[in-house]
């Protein structure tokens, strides 16, 4: 099986699968992502998710902000399996999407853990991490501010972050209150769409 033209591993294929079902299952009773979408799952969801572990492969510690449905924080916790190494701390406030999230890590023995809280106190419970990823959550100058404290004055943390067509605007809105460096990383899955990578994060208002 190949994703973006990722080569998956047969045991990989077997826990993405596994959640895939898992996923369906759980949408006809909770609201994971916007129904339209769920007909192209594995396209939309899955494919575009999985591209994170492809930027960033190493067994880092993952914060996953807003993890909602599993995209991109089980995806990649499933990819860490595979590696015996790294972690994601999949931080979701909805008891309902959380308990989801629970059942597809423990199903697929993927490497991550739940945090049933809000964003602004996961810092508190989790700690320092090496990479933070969000998707379809706030605009890039929230996602800074959200990730600011694992980020700030960290030269070794750095954010992952799925954005669409617009984001050259949320880019220049962000440089209005904050300064970093900036890869583009151009999406394998939707035309005009980024990933984009932050690191060395400074506060400038």
């Amino acid at each position: 099986m190949e994703l973006n033209g990722l080569r998956v591993s047969r045991e990989t294929q077997e826990r993405l699968q596994h959640f895939a079902a898992l996923f369906q299952k759980w949408a006809k009773a909770i609201n994971l992502v916007a129904p339209s979408t769920l007909d192209d799952l594995w396209h939309r969801h899955i494919a575009d998710s999985s591209q994170l572990f492809q930027i960033h492969p190493q067994p880092t510690t993952w914060v996953d902000l807003g993890s909602g449905g599993g995209f991109p924080g089980v995806i990649t916790a499933i990819f860490l399996a595979e590696l015996k190494g790294g972690w994601v701390h999949l931080v979701e406030s909805n008891h309902k999407k959380a308990a989801f999230l629970r059942t597809a890590l423990r199903e697929t023995h993927a490497r991550g853990s739940v945090h049933s809280i809000r964003i602004e106190d996961a810092y508190t419970e989790i700690g320092e991490c090496g990479a933070i990823s969000a998707r379809a959550l706030a605009d890039l100058d929230g996602l800074i501010g959200y990730s600011s404290p694992w980020m700030l004055g960290r030269e070794n943390c750095r954010g992952f972050f799925h954005k669409g067509r617009d984001y050259r605007r949320e880019i220049d809105k962000a440089r209005g209150r904050w300064e970093f460096d900036l890869l583009e990383h151009k999406s394998a899955v939707e035309q005009e769409s980024v990933i984009l990578e932050v690191s060395n994060l400074r506060r400038l208002v």
